[in-house]
């Protein structure tokens, strides 16, 4: 893991950190050091997603959600070599994210065009992209195994030697309008058809965060989040009164929206 973390290091040019992503607590970020191995992996063992993002945040483009298929495509060149300024992640068995390295910054508009001809997953802010950190476990309840196992983020190859040359826009490149991705279980990603049933934690509050975070990225408002917990949540054992409910509800709208952000 120590290795893991210096070719990070290289990477991205000595200027980066970690995010830690408790489904309860929210998210906070952690400076990268051999030291803090062995608490991130505890964390990790407990639920805890674990995060990486560089602090030079123009000069890196994150694709996401890309298949075996697409990441050849994409990222190698014909005689099979790796594109320079890859790094390749396998978030879990066939579905990768790559982080590029450019040598010039990359603008907004044209991380949103070049993620967008890479078919990756337009859901987070192209400018605050977290990727997830390798030698970690992925430990979205998707991904766990009959046994209870989650999958380990592998690192599959990391170039920090080279940058990508990306060619400039003209500026008056066009972005197509976002098209909605289907959700995992075949439910069409828009508000309407949400429902909080398709998010169940186990618990009450960890379906509500989770539904939470799932309408503040297909645009609801505050109070439209509040609104749909309000009324498809049955058992408010745990917060009675409007008082607490209300509390609860603030709460868990205000982490649901940094997790949004921040990744």
């Amino acid at each position: 893991m120590e290795t893991i973390f210096q070719k990070l290091t290289c990477y991205f040019d000595n200027l980066w950190h970690l995010g830690v992503l408790d489904p309860k607590r929210g998210l906070w970020t952690v400076q990268p050091s051999p030291e803090k191995i062995s608490t991130l992996k505890a964390r990790n063992a407990r639920g805890c997603h674990i995060f990486m993002k560089p602090v030079r945040l123009d000069h890196y483009l994150l694709a996401d959600d890309l298949s075996r298929d697409a990441l050849s495509h994409q990222h190698r060149l014909p005689d099979g070599r790796w594109k320079p300024g890859r790094m390749i992640v396998e978030t879990s068995p066939g579905n990768f994210q790559v982080w590029i390295h450019s040598k010039r910054p990359l603008t907004s508009h044209e991380k949103q065009f070049w993620l967008q001809k890479m078919h990756s997953d337009p859901a987070a802010h192209p400018q605050n992209r977290w990727g997830r950190a390798p030698g970690f476990r992925n430990t979205k309840e998707k991904h766990r195994s009959p046994d209870g196992r989650y999958p380990l983020a592998k690192l599959i190859w990391i170039d920090w030697v080279s940058q990508a040359d990306i060619p400039a826009l003209r500026p008056q490149t066009p972005i197509s309008p976002t098209v909605s991705h289907p959700h995992p279980g075949g439910l069409v990603c828009r508000q309407s058809l949400l429902s909080r049933r398709h998010y169940l934690r186990g618990n009450e509050s960890a379906t509500d965060f989770a539904y939470a975070i799932a309408l503040a990225r297909r645009g609801a408002s505050d109070q439209q989040i509040r609104e749909r917990i309000r009324s498809e949540r049955n058992i408010w054992t745990n917060h009675q009164g409007e008082t607490r409910i209300n509390r609860y509800l603030d709460r868990t709208i205000r982490r649901a929206r940094a997790v949004v952000q921040s990744t």
